[in-house]
């Protein structure tokens, strides 16, 4: 579990008409939360180095089914925006990259092809609020951590539980949205959630869900 993230520095107004995407199923990137990624496609390659000399922001977005294999998949509606925040580049000539959520997107018009990487332009008025200040969300942390522990013993998941106790609502909820092996689906559906209150809310029940065959078979046990 990372320590709770800045900030995102970027105003409103700085948010580009323009946007190069990079689909990628089963990969969450919330407001504020991170990702990290490995690069290696020559399409992905050069979208990566065209970022960094604009702005350094990628749209994160999953395709919309996880069995389309065809070269340009229908896409999700909604992504997020995230700000290359480290850059390193490996012996065979791959990328790994950070890059930190800063505001969702809907998909307004697809643009041609650049490099061989897909292009946007997206459009940010239902999500504007992502750039503003941190929600700060009163929620059920116990029922939470319950159920955490449950899934994590299915999952055989391993955490510092210090660092979950510690974290901050949104932090904690970016951190499990990403580790935690959700359906794509249901990971759309934790980026699309109106705010963090509603977000939070479901995946306290995503992970209920989970936990549920689990807790059946101990309870028949008994």
């Amino acid at each position: 579990m990372t320590s709770d993230p800045p900030q995102a520095a970027t105003a409103p107004t700085a948010l580009p008409e323009e946007l190069p995407i990079f689909p990628i199923a089963g990969v969450l990137l919330l407001p504020r939360g991170r990702v990290p990624l490995n690069v290696s496609e020559p399409r992905d390659l050069a979208m990566v180095e065209d970022a960094l000399g604009h702005g350094r922001l990628i749209g994160i977005i999953q395709p919309a089914s996880s069995d389309d294999k065809t070269p340009v998949p229908v896409l999700y509606k909604v992504g997020c925006a995230g700000r290359i925040t480290s850059f390193a580049e490996t012996d065979d000539n791959h990328f790994l990259i950070s890059l930190s959520g800063v505001c969702r997107f809907a998909v307004a018009e697809e643009l041609p092809q650049r490099h061989g990487y897909r292009r946007i332009r997206p459009d940010w008025r239902d999500y504007l609020n992502d750039v503003g200040p941190v929600e700060d969300v009163d929620f059920d942390r116990a029922r939470l951590m319950n159920v955490l522990r449950q899934y994590f013993k299915t999952q055989g998941i391993a955490t510092d539980w210090a660092a979950v106790q510690n974290a901050s609502c949104e932090t904690l909820v970016s951190s499990l949205a990403v580790v935690c092996p959700f359906e794509p689906s249901e990971k759309q559906a934790l980026l699309e959630a109106p705010d963090l209150e509603a977000r939070v809310k479901l995946l306290i029940a995503l992970l209920e869900m989970a936990s549920l065959p689990q807790r059946e078979t101990e309870s028949a046990r008994h």
